[in-house]
């Protein structure tokens, strides 16, 4: 299967030296301003205090990761400027942006960014958070589709990898107890969902881990079998390179977790709360999660990083590249048939 150049590049940007993906997360939203108002007591989280958290996650957590995901609003301008041009850049296109609606979520750019603007501001890819779950309205879901289409077409004329999360959520009427009830079920519905798992036009896809991610049982444990046949039935539907997100989880049940996501063929994780939100609890102590962040959350980076190291799949040996990653144009004549593949809607 061939690459064009520029996707080309950007993976082995994300990616480590082997090709497996170490990636840090730090654009979330809710985790990290809804506990600054409630520790401020305030309607509003301060841009200062947001800034300074995530430019402490650059600092002491970027030099860990293969590369860094990160937000327009509230973490470019703060955190950039710390982490280090040798590592991989994901940026995020959207961000809290999205529309709630009674029977579902649509997702939506932030205001005036796109894959373009992310290519002008050196992102490496492109990722995008795309709500999702299959008993939606019919018009949810056809936007959400829609959203989906222009994303890909946009990284396709840019030539820019696409990293594609899609997340379960509760509808406004769903209690949290009974999500959570169903949350495995609604991710596994997803995960067999063919116009979402549409591979063409992703290139990594970041998922949910297709099982319950507290008091993950042990997988060398007598309890493993079950969720290893959950990992096993979410990787048979993947077309792509795919990585893990923590949801949340602590440092000890993600790694349980990515136990049994690299034995399914995982090609990496893309992680946050499961590396900083322990450091993070001692806001609004600066000083104590400063010294929790350079102390305690790289330990966390280490674990994860050796095992993903011993049983991770690089990613240019996931099967759908059989063991042959070429790109194309290339050769001879590379430079010119590179102009023309390159013009804006070339890419079919």
């Amino acid at each position: 299967m061939n690459i064009t150049p520029g996707k080309l590049w950007g993976l082995r940007r994300l990616a480590d030296d082997a090709g497996r993906f170490k990636m840090l997360a730090m654009d979330q939203t809710g985790p990290i301003v809804n506990p600054i108002k409630a520790a401020l007591k305030l309607d509003h989280a301060p841009y200062s205090d947001v800034a300074a958290v995530k430019r402490m996650l650059g600092k002491y957590l970027a030099s860990k990761a293969s590369a860094v995901l990160i937000d327009p609003p509230l973490g470019y301008a703060a955190a950039v400027e710390g982490i280090s041009p040798r590592k991989g850049l994901l940026v995020a296109t959207e961000w809290a942006t999205w529309e709630v609606t009674p029977t579902g979520r649509k997702s939506q750019n932030i205001p005036g960014w796109n894959p373009a603007v992310i290519r002008k501001v050196g992102g490496d890819g492109v990722k995008v958070n795309l709500w999702f779950r299959c008993d939606v309205s019919q018009d949810v879901k056809e936007h959400q589709l829609a959203y989906l289409e222009s994303i890909k077409q946009a990284c396709r004329d840019q030539d820019i990898p696409f990293v594609l999360e899609f997340l379960v959520y509760p509808f406004p009427d769903e209690t949290a107890e009974g999500f959570s009830a169903r949350r495995v079920e609604l991710v596994l519905q997803s995960l067999a969902d063919p116009d979402v798992m549409n591979p063409d036009g992703v290139d990594v896809y970041k998922l949910e881990p297709p099982t319950e991610t507290t008091d993950v049982p042990d997988p060398d444990g007598p309890h493993a079998a079950q969720v290893q046949a959950r990992f096993d039935k979410m990787a048979n539907g993947i077309d792509r390179p795919w990585v893990l997100l923590s949801a949340g989880s602590t440092p000890e049940d993600f790694l349980r977790l990515l136990t049994y996501a690299f034995r399914s063929g995982a090609n990496g994780y893309l992680a946050g709360r499961a590396i900083w939100s322990q450091a993070f609890s001692n806001f609004p102590d600066m000083s104590a999660m400063e010294h929790a962040l350079a102390e305690s959350a790289p330990a966390i980076m280490d674990k994860l990083n050796a095992l993903t190291d011993r049983f991770a799949t690089p990613w240019m040996d996931h099967v759908c590249w059989q063991g042959d990653v070429a790109m194309s144009p290339s050769g001879e004549d590379f430079a010119s048939h590179y102009a023309q593949f390159a013009q804006p809607r070339a890419f079919g």
